[in-house]
């Protein structure tokens, strides 16, 4: 078999990244970060098989990250909640739940003006899920 065939046609496995998405949110446990809000950091890493957009070169064939970033911005923006947490786990589920591609996701959130009486950086939550996992979950 020539070099070709060892090469091509296999199953291509990769991973889309979107770092550092910054968003205006109103996530918080105290009252100011709900009133007054604050930007969060988010990375996500989505595991997908390649092959078919790597073979059709069809936006249709992969996971189109424009619409992914639609998404968490959607999210962050718009939902309120107390914990990084229960951001973290919306903004999965609903990532799994639009982009049917997506085998695993990976995700960041990071807070830098989390309420905290000393010098840091940043408060983040790091977290993923598979699919198999997501379809394991009863829904309400």
């Amino acid at each position: 078999m020539g070099a070709l065939g060892v090469l091509g046609g296999g199953r291509m496995t990769g991973r889309i990244h979107l770092r550092s998405m910054a968003f205006y949110g109103y996530h918080g446990h105290h009252p100011g970060e709900c009133e007054h809000g604050q930007r969060f950091l988010v990375d996500l890493a989505l595991t997908v098989d390649l092959s078919k957009a790597a073979g059709s070169d069809r936006l249709s064939d992969t996971v189109d990250y424009a619409a992914v970033y639609e998404t968490c911005r959607r999210i962050v923006e718009n939902d309120r909640v107390c914990l990084l947490e229960t951001l973290c786990d919306r903004i999965m589920t609903s990532v799994l739940r639009e982009f049917r591609r997506v085998r695993r996701v990976e995700l960041t959130v990071r807070k830098p003006s989390a309420p905290i009486p000393g010098v840091l950086d940043y408060v983040a939550v790091e977290t993923s899920r598979d699919r198999s996992a997501r379809s394991a979950r009863p829904r309400k």
